[in-house]
């Protein structure tokens, strides 16, 4: 499997993985959350894939 690709968020130096995860649809965003089981081995198959950005948010 290829190396995730990086990049950097502006000057702050900070280096997160080119592509993301946005967890809004596993809480109640999208409807019902995603049951914990299906939920967690989805952010743990992300990250051994290289996924280190998770665009999470209170709202």
């Amino acid at each position: 499997m290829p190396m995730m690709q990086k990049r950097v968020l502006g000057r702050s130096g900070l280096e997160v993985s080119a592509l993301g995860l946005e967890c809004l649809g596993l809480s109640y965003g999208y409807g019902p959350a995603t049951e914990r089981t299906e939920g967690v081995p989805l952010l743990r198959v992300a990250h051994d894939r290289g996924v280190i950005f998770f665009a999470t948010a209170k709202a």
